[in-house]
């Protein structure tokens, strides 16, 4: 990554992609929905956990691609220019 407002975006699409891997877990449906309530609606959805849970996973995952550009191990410029 060139610069920090890259780095920041590459942080924010993880995020997002993270959140998603995230949401499952721990979920559990009420045994007896209440009417007019879906049936597949969790009974403690623990949103705060999850997204703690979700900005350490980023976290973790963008330090790797960090350190993937940063080594030169992969080019992002050279693909990029073969493309």
């Amino acid at each position: 990554m060139d610069g920090w407002i890259s780095g920041i975006f590459v942080y924010i699409v993880v995020w997002w992609v993270a959140l998603f891997a995230v949401l499952p877990w721990g979920v559990r449906t009420p045994d007896n929905p209440e009417p007019g309530m879906a049936s597949s609606a969790p009974v403690e959805p623990r949103m705060l956990q999850k997204v703690v849970a979700t900005s350490v996973v980023a976290l973790v995952i963008w330090l790797v691609i960090y350190a993937i550009g940063q080594s030169g191990l992969v080019s992002f410029r050279d693909m990029i220019k073969d493309m």
